[in-house]
């Protein structure tokens, strides 16, 4: 069959499949691209050639909110289902870099199909090249190669064919999933080749489900036996196995609590008795206590990061063990944990078996129960808005979208402080309502974030809760979802500059500088008069609908408005700082950013004082 290599890669990719428990989904569901000379003749001209029914065509606006956007979708989709993303050479494949670092980090599949300089080299340099004078070879793709699971660069017809086939395997393997980039020199794209029709026959790529070893099941229902205080971390990798019923199945025969890392909230539903909150820096105390106390951690499908840890100050028994519960050997063995390798589902099931009979003290149970009782009513007290004419808080924003919200909702977020506020409040209530990106915390993947989980999964209302800074960052796929009358609700929450990491700032001597949208002072500071941005009428200006809001008893109503609308809506708010009784909980938990070990400033000083006094509470897990 005599087809160019962009051509044979296109029909090929129509014919890829994965299965995982008897579903089938394409592996590879639709292609976003932005076209330049460096794929419009060849990647574009054959999904041209391909059609919209085989090869679904998306016009994206930023290369690297189509990144995001392919993840949102293919996190939807359980990572069965993935994008490709193809861009033109120069700067918009090193604008596919961020977007890749995110899916790898997050270790969700997308595949990445820039296009690249010359192969043949019929004039060097050409339009966007980089010269090397070091590596003729080296092109800006090479950036790719570090956040990429696997990179490779298509110099000649006869590689795509194992090239293309590894490329697959890497999107469907759980473990190893992630950005895998084929580079393709946009002469190689249009050149023509002879391909045997075997290349082009259906493939079904098995997502697998490994059982763990039986010694390590047996050493590790041991440990559990053995444990008077355990607790169980339930990270991302719960979800992405399908594994929340097996989870709740193995919390109602032991009684173990669960707590949640920013990934694996909503593992188990927020009102399950043994579902104790958020862990970590932005954890509840409910869940911080719970670690700090815990002889024995669970980590089931985490990375154990920062902040799930809290920068090795959490776990304070002095005899503490880790088991590790994870389908991939490397994350298994952190803190020095007993191994058990293997999927999610499979190995909570055959752990919850061997454990057959065995559950925790009752008065264990009462006392996490009770301290949950405790934190519901602080959190019903920070969304809690007692008067409908003032303006909302961040929390009191978060109360109004929960009392409105049902189990189809998904809420999509990533940077910023909204993260840590949903992370210790939001009440998830079914295991994919609750999408924060805190791998990479990423500002801008919100909006391009919700129309890919809207693609995935039409019908459902999808909410991109977005600060303004997140939302200057990357508000371009707006324009995309009015394109495709993806119905996304973006709710903005104005509060004139990074709140968030001013926050911070000020926590860590830096006195809150640059952190503000503000003009200059007389002394040269950002202190002066907020800017004049109107968000509302940029999004507006985009194509959405907008809802202005004003107090609390405006935004309920643009809310409900929004979430009924049949195409894209923006509720705009501007949001107040929370005194101490309508503001979320403050951290439960440490988080380690280094201060100034030296300073005149009074405020840096004091910091590194309080750095010093916590920092001395790390420890090493071994």
């Amino acid at each position: 069959m005599r087809l160019t290599v962009a051509q044979a890669l296109v029909r090929f990719l129509t014919r890829q499949y994965t299965e995982r428990d008897g579903r089938r989904r394409r592996l590879v569901a639709a292609t976003w691209g932005i076209f330049g000379h460096g794929n419009v003749a060849g990647i574009g001209q054959a999904l041209l050639e391909t059609g919209r029914p085989d090869m679904p065509f998306l016009q994206g606006r930023n290369e690297q909110a189509m990144v995001h956007a392919a993840v949102g979708y293919a996190r939807q989709s359980g990572r069965l289902s993935a994008h490709a993303v193809t861009t033109s050479i120069g700067p918009g494949a090193t604008n596919l870099v961020t977007g890749a670092a995110l899916a790898t980090i997050n270790r969700i599949p997308v595949l990445l199909l820039p296009g690249d300089t010359f192969a043949t080299r019929p004039a060097d340099p050409v339009l966007q090249q980089l010269e090397v004078p070091y590596a003729g070879d080296v092109s800006v793709n090479d950036t790719l190669r570090p956040v990429s699971r696997h990179f490779d660069r298509i110099t000649r017809p006869e590689a795509l064919v194992p090239a293309a086939l590894q490329a697959m395997r890497v999107l469907a393997d759980p473990v190893q999933t992630g950005a895998v980039t084929l580079a393709l020199p946009q002469d190689v794209q249009t050149e023509a080749h002879d391909w045997p029709e075997e290349f082009f026959a259906e493939r079904v790529w098995t997502v697998r489900r490994p059982r763990p070893g039986t010694a390590e099941l047996r050493a590790a229902a041991e440990a559990v036996r053995a444990a008077r205080r355990p607790l169980l971390i339930a990270g991302g990798g719960i979800h992405h196995s399908a594994a929340e019923d097996a989870l709740r199945d193995f919390a109602e025969a032991t009684g173990i609590p669960v707590a949640a890392t920013q990934a694996g909230k909503g593992a188990l539903r927020h009102d399950h008795p043994a579902e104790v909150g958020a862990v970590g820096h932005t954890g509840t105390a409910t869940a911080d206590d719970l670690a700090r106390a815990a002889d024995l951690v669970i980590a089931a499908g985490t990375r154990l990061t920062d902040f799930t840890t809290a920068s090795s100050t959490l776990f304070r028994d002095p005899g503490v063990r880790f088991l590790g519960l994870n389908l991939d050997p490397y994350d298994a063995h952190k803190q020095a944990a007993l191994p058990l390798v293997g999927d999610a589902r499979e190995s909570l099931d055959a752990l919850r078996a061997e454990l057959a009979g065995h559950r925790v003290d009752p008065a264990y149970e009462q006392t996490y129960r009770k301290a949950k009782t405790y934190w519901e009513a602080l959190v019903d007290q920070a969304f809690h808005a007692p008067d409908d004419t003032a303006r909302p808080t961040q929390a009191q924003v978060l109360g109004a979208l929960d009392a409105l919200v049902d189990d189809t909702d998904v809420i999509i977020s990533a940077a910023g402080s909204l993260p840590g506020d949903l992370h210790r409040l939001w009440r998830a209530r079914s295991p994919d309502q609750y999408h924060v990106e805190y791998g990479y915390s990423c500002m801008g993947y919100e909006i391009p974030a919700a129309l890919g989980v809207a693609l995935a999964d039409p019908g459902r209302p999808v909410w991109a809760l977005v600060g303004d800074g997140s939302y200057l960052m990357n508000p371009t796929e707006i324009v995309t979802a009015v394109q495709e009358g993806v119905p996304i609700k973006v709710v903005i929450l104005d509060n004139h500059g990074y709140a968030s990491i001013g926050g911070l700032s000020d926590a860590v001597g830096g006195e809150g500088f640059g952190t503000a949208y503000r003009f200059r002072a007389g002394d040269g500071s950002y202190t002066g008069p907020p800017l004049p941005v109107d968000l509302a009428a940029n999004a507006a200006s985009l194509g959405m609908a907008v809802i202005r809001t004003h107090t609390i008893g405006d935004l309920r109503k643009a809310l409900a408005e929004a979430r009924e609308a049949d195409r894209p809506t923006c509720v705009y708010a501007q949001t107040r700082t929370p005194d101490t009784v309508s503001g979320p909980p403050p951290a439960q938990a440490w988080w380690d950013v280094p201060v100034a070990e030296t300073a005149t400033r009074t405020a840096a000083v004091r910091a590194r004082e309080e750095y010093d006094r916590q920092a001395a509470q790390r420890r090493r897990h071994l």
